[in-house]
């Protein structure tokens, strides 16, 4: 299926850091691909986690997106990817040799054409340096909402990416909006990605 001219607009918004263009990107997949990863491992949270690390993992690619190329049949690549670390985090089978996940369906039972996830994966050297520079930005980041006294965004990041709590968690117990943590996160991810592109690298999924 090619890409319509709703979704490069879309994607075209996305990457010049409009919020609201993200939040509608979500919407707009989210439910297929929560169906698509809890229908494999059956644990609504942790599909919910996989779909959200789904999105994170298209924001940081956006550098090297192709508009031309099916934008749902992308994200659910991405997602088979993401489904594939956990089921190996949970020490189950992720694919047999056809292809299939521990239940027998294959991974790449999804709309659309697109990279098989094996290909996502990178060198351990190239992760290590891509793991070394978010750290690096994210203390810069994070020395400067301390400096303007945003702590906020302080404590959304640290539940965020070191508890890994979910966007509704973060939001109940810091008193704020799902919509919110999400501009913050968006943001967040926005600025990590200006500043690997201008150390000449892209971040691809490492976050």
């Amino acid at each position: 299926m090619a890409t319509t001219e709703s979704e490069r607009l879309l994607v075209r918004l996305v990457r010049n850091g409009d919020s609201r263009a993200w939040q509608q990107l979500i919407e707009r997949y989210e439910g297929r691909l929560v169906a698509f990863v809890d229908s494999r491992i059956h644990d609504r949270a942790a599909s919910e986690d996989a779909v959200q690390e789904t999105f994170i993992g298209f924001l940081t690619s956006l550098p090297n997106y192709d508009e031309d190329r099916d934008l749902e049949a992308y994200l659910f690549s991405i997602a088979a990817h993401k489904l594939t670390d956990h089921l190996r985090r949970q020490g189950r089978r992720p694919v047999d040799q056809f292809g299939s996940d521990d239940q027998g369906r294959p991974l790449d039972e999804v709309p659309g054409s697109f990279r098989p996830a094996s290909s996502i994966a990178r060198s351990d050297e190239r992760r290590v340096a891509e793991e070394n520079l978010l750290v690096e930005s994210l203390g810069v980041l994070v020395r400067e909402w301390i400096g303007r006294g945003e702590y906020d965004r302080v404590r959304c990041l640290e539940l965020l990416l070191v508890k890994n709590w979910a966007n509704k968690e973060v939001a109940q117990y810091l008193g704020m909006t799902e919509q919110a943590v999400a501009s913050y996160k968006f943001q967040t991810i926005a600025r990590i990605k200006e500043m690997a592109r201008r150390a000449g690298m892209s971040l691809e999924e490492t976050l």
